[in-house]
């Protein structure tokens, strides 16, 4: 489970409660849950999105959040010394010998290249065929991010327009001071409910899903550049250094060198 996800969003709801019962009885709460507010809001805003997907692509973004939950299994240093592994396999006993290898390999994108490259596809099409893979797995991506951004632009709408409903009504009935509270409540509500809509959940998830996109992009290039490399005949030493370059400084030394490190100590 990813803690940062499940802590940060657990820790903004205490503090929202804190802030709403701060100094009063917590029986106050009960005045921040108005039902035709949340239906106005919540209501609106999700069937809004509904009608702008179809029935599969809305029930597939609601289910996306649970990716933001997931921890991450991708582990860049150790693709890449799977990479310089296979190209001394390929350097020693040829490219035909990486067929055998593949079959260790979870990555399914990984193997897809490695065959590739053992079926002696031109490096041009290898290239274009993983890029294109690439491509695919990174709209689909988007997709799921675009529901929670659009999601998002729904809620403070939606509110807004809780907003002027119950400031209609509260306007149309100024002879009934008993109704001025109700209908003020709902006026206001709508819009704290679209913001909570709005910041507390879309804008963390779908900034979570940009951050899982853009790692596991990264990945699938340095797969690419590595299989390429490979079949280039290129030096292991060259091609640990080239895809080195995609990682920051720290993040650089592979893991055989950490052995290594800790060995010489």
């Amino acid at each position: 489970m990813d803690i940062a996800s499940i802590l940060g969003l657990v820790i903004c709801f205490i503090l929202m409660i804190f802030g709403i019962v701060y100094g009063k009885e917590f029986s106050v709460i009960i005045r921040f849950l108005d039902a035709p507010s949340a239906l106005i809001t919540f209501g609106g805003s999700f069937m809004c999105i509904l009608a702008s997907n179809t029935l599969q692509s809305f029930v597939a973004g609601l289910k996306s959040i649970t990716l933001i939950f997931k921890t991450s299994t991708m582990n860049v240093p150790e693709i890449i010394q799977k990479i310089i592994d296979l190209s001394n396999v390929a350097r020693k006993e040829g490219l035909l010998s990486l067929e055998e290898a593949a079959g260790d390999i979870d990555d399914e994108f990984l193997k897809k290249g490695i065959l590739l490259i053992v079926d002696g596809t031109d490096p041009e099409l290898v290239r274009a065929i993983m890029e294109t893979e690439l491509v695919s797995v990174e709209d689909r991506h988007k997709e799921k991010i675009g529901f929670w951004e659009n999601l998002g632009a729904m809620g403070p709408a939606w509110g807004m327009i809780g907003t002027l409903i119950g400031l209609v009504n509260m306007l149309q009935d100024m002879n009934d001071p008993s109704s001025i509270g109700p209908s003020m409540a709902v006026a206001l509500i709508t819009t704290l409910y679209g913001s909570i809509l709005a910041n507390w959940i879309c804008a963390p998830v779908a900034t979570k899903l940009k951050s899982k996109n853009a790692e596991e992009m990264m990945m699938k290039e340095i797969e690419i550049e590595g299989l390429l490399s490979i079949q280039a005949g290129e030096n292991p030493r060259v091609i640990e250094e080239k895809l080195k370059s995609f990682l920051a400084p720290k993040d650089r030394q592979t893991p055989n060198e950490e052995g290594g490190g800790e060995a010489d100590g």
